[in-house]
């Protein structure tokens, strides 16, 4: 088939990768986000799936919204008959759907109608789930709502991270594809609808979302720590500013720290939580680089008595 790819970052450059090697498709171009400000600089980048393309020769389509009439216009020239999507990041409208005889086809980190939204996998970890997976399913106006194709399941491991889980999604999901890809062009796979019990909502994690709670228990506070990783990332304050929680490990034999309260030795630096206290393996001061939780400890000096979060 002859394939328009949708994908913006790093995330999604597996699954163009696994499309650019089958020797059944043809991936004609792939559209992505317009170039965006990153780092100290601020210069404009273009995105992971936009430098893979160009590297392999792709011609690259970076509307700034997916209804421009430019950008449809490009799209109907092109022609595809399938247009799979990764991530891309905007939300297609109607005419956008329309164009590819086979529709648009998404990759989408969980087990449908599990997670539907913008942040599945954060929500995945946070909310404490055993195994999760990935899905294709057919784009349709609804949130994540359309019919599936295929799916994979993947174990959530007890120190993922959401980073770490998405790299393997990302990894696996891309196989999955390609396969739905394969299935469809030889019409051995139907797509199934998702069933209406059993959907779950996983927004966008904000930063407030990511704010830390030292009134809950060791493991839900955990569990933002992991599901927040890398991004937005999970903080707290201490001092009257913002300290990032870059990896931290419950302690269940620890259990004489009132929630919040620090407790500093040598190598190891603890804080207690709802139940059991938590140590700060990793942690990163505003204005600063990443750091072992107790050479931080070491160099702000904590008192007795000093407590996170106030």
């Amino acid at each position: 088939m002859k394939l328009v790819f949708a994908g913006t970052p790093e995330v999604a450059v597996p699954a163009l990768d696994a499309l650019i090697a089958s020797d059944r498709h043809e991936v004609a171009a792939v559209v992505t986000r317009p170039d965006a400000p990153a780092g100290r600089g601020r210069r404009l980048v273009a995105s992971p799936v936009a430098q893979r393309a160009e590297e392999a020769g792709i011609e690259v389509l970076k509307p700034r919204r997916p209804r421009d009439e430019d950008f449809l216009a490009r799209l109907r020239e092109i022609g595809p008959d399938c247009c799979p999507v990764v991530a891309y990041g905007a939300l297609l409208p109607r005419v956008a759907l329309d164009v590819p005889a086979r529709g648009w086809v998404n990759l989408h980190f969980s087990l449908l109608p599990a997670w539907r939204g913008a942040a599945p996998v954060q929500h995945s970890i946070m909310a404490g789930d055993e195994i999760t997976g990935a899905s294709t399913f057919q784009i349709e106006e609804g949130l994540d709502s359309g019919p599936v194709f295929g799916t994979v399941t993947e174990q959530v491991r007890p120190t993922d991270t959401s980073g770490d889980l998405l790299t393997r999604l990302a990894f696996a999901g891309s196989g999955l594809l390609a396969a739905t890809m394969d299935g469809i062009e030889d019409g051995s796979l139907k797509a199934v609808p998702q069933p209406v019990d059993g959907v779950s909502l996983a927004p966008k994690i904000t930063v407030e979302d990511a704010q830390v709670d030292w009134a809950a228990p060791a493991l839900r506070v955990d569990r933002v720590v992991r599901g927040c990783t890398p991004a937005p990332g999970a903080w707290t304050v201490f001092r009257g500013e913002r300290l990032k929680l870059v990896a931290a490990s419950p302690v269940p034999d620890r259990t004489d720290l009132a929630p919040g309260a620090l407790a500093a030795g040598k190598n190891n630096v603890y804080v207690g939580t709802g139940s059991h206290a938590i140590e700060l393996l990793w942690v990163q001061p505003q204005g600063k680089k990443p750091m072992r939780g107790a050479d931080w400890a070491r160099g702000v000096r904590i008192a007795s008595g000093e407590v996170l979060g106030v």
